[in-house]
C-alpha cells in the first residue's frame, strides 16, 4: 500500500518537483530507487513537496524539464510543431511561459496519459 502510494504521487508530482528544484528532485528519485519505500520516506517526501510549494521555477529548471516532456513528442510531432518548440525553449522565460501551454495542447493532442495526469500539465493555465 504504501509503495504504491508512493509511486503514484512521484509520478503526479515528478516533473513539478523537477521544474522547481534539481536537488530535490535528485534527492526524491534516490529515495524512490529499488522500490524501498517506507513510512519515513513518506514524510520526507511531503515535506519536499510542501517546501517546494511558494517556489518559482527559474528558466534554467524550467528549460530541463520541458527538454524532458519534449521527449514524448519528439518523435511523433508535426515538423511545424518541432519548428514552434524550438522556437518557445530559444525565447522561454518563466515569467511568460509559452512553452508549457504549448506542450499541454501537445500532451492532449497526442493523448500522452502519464502526462495528462502530471501535476505541471494540470497546473499549466490555472
Amino acid at each position: 500500500m504504501v509503495i504504491f502510494n508512493w509511486q503514484k504521487q512521484w509520478s503526479y508530482n515528478k516533473y513539478w518537483v523537477m521544474s522547481k528544484s534539481q536537488k530535490s528532485y535528485e534527492t526524491v528519485r534516490l529515495m524512490a530507487k529499488n522500490n524501498d519505500w517506507s513510512e519515513t520516506k513518506s514524510a520526507e517526501f511531503e515535506s519536499i513537496i510542501k517546501s517546494l510549494e511558494n517556489i518559482k521555477p527559474t528558466k534554467k529548471t524550467l528549460t530541463n524539464t520541458y527538454q524532458h516532456i519534449w521527449g514524448y513528442f519528439k518523435k511523433i510531432c508535426t515538423d511545424s510543431e518541432r519548428k514552434e518548440y524550438i522556437n518557445l525553449i530559444t525565447s522561454l522565460e518563466p515569467e511568460n511561459d509559452q512553452l508549457g501551454t504549448f506542450l499541454k495542447g501537445l500532451t492532449y493532442k497526442y493523448q500522452i496519459k502519464y502526462l495528462m495526469q502530471s501535476r505541471i500539465i494540470k497546473e499549466i493555465g490555472e
